[in-house]
């Protein structure tokens, strides 16, 4: 009779668990951890956008038109001296683009809104620029005047942003600027009607009267003086 064998036990031992690696419930775990993060980082960048716009941290001085307005001038001024000018120009214009000018004007500044999409003009902001012209400025006077007038801006840290010396009935042309275009300079001789103009822009400020509902900058005197080699200091 056949010698009975004892039986052996054929089931698998168990797996032990890996070593040196997670289980997917870890790996889901670390996952949504890094998800999580992914959120988060750019919600803190967002409100942290959000707090410094609504907390009004600009570079845009608070300074009453006034001022800024001599400013505007005084640039004019400085203009107008090294161009060698030796009339006076009253404030006022008569015909604008004919006749002699020196005014003054303030218009809205430009933002991009909360978050930088928007073309919007900024609340009790304003820009204060001057104009100034003459007629009958010949050739003589024109062409070496803008020539020093480009040396010297050049010099003092200007950006010439566009100089053209105009060829036969075509305009002599100078444009500046400084601080990423904040303040701006601009001259122009049309000889061909022998007529030059000349604007001079300062950067833009809030103005400290300005009030939440006021449709613009306070009102003030835009009155200025009078522009001519007088003047000069």
């Amino acid at each position: 009779m056949p010698e009975e064998t004892a039986p052996t036990d054929t089931t698998p031992a168990p797996t032990p668990a890996p070593t040196g690696s997670r289980s997917p419930s870890s790996v889901l775990g670390a996952l949504g951890c890094g998800c999580v993060a992914l959120v988060v980082v750019p919600v803190i960048a967002l409100v942290a956008l959000l707090a410094w716009f609504l907390s009004g941290s600009t570079d845009t001085p608070r300074v009453a038109p006034e001022e800024m307005a001599d400013r505007a001038f005084q640039r004019s001024q400085e203009a107008y001296d090294l161009m060698g000018f030796k009339r006076t120009v009253e404030p006022g214009v008569e015909k604008i683009g004919v006749s002699t000018e020196n005014t003054l004007d303030s218009g809205y500044c430009w933002g991009g809104g909360l978050l930088g999409l928007e073309d919007k003009t900024i609340d009790g902001a304003y820009q204060m620029s001057h104009v100034w012209a003459l007629d009958h400025v010949p050739a003589s006077q024109a062409v070496s005047g803008l020539g020093r007038l480009h040396r010297q801006l050049k010099d003092d840290g200007w950006e010439v942003t566009s100089y053209r010396e105009g060829g036969k009935s075509q305009s002599w042309d100078l444009y500046v600027q400084r601080d990423n275009g904040a303040e701006s300079m601009s001259f122009t001789w049309y000889q061909d009607r022998e007529y030059f103009i000349g604007r001079a822009s300062v950067p833009c400020a809030y103005d400290p009267e300005w009030k939440g509902g006021d449709s613009g900058p306070a009102e003030v005197d835009r009155t200025p003086p009078a522009l001519g080699p007088a003047l000069r200091k």
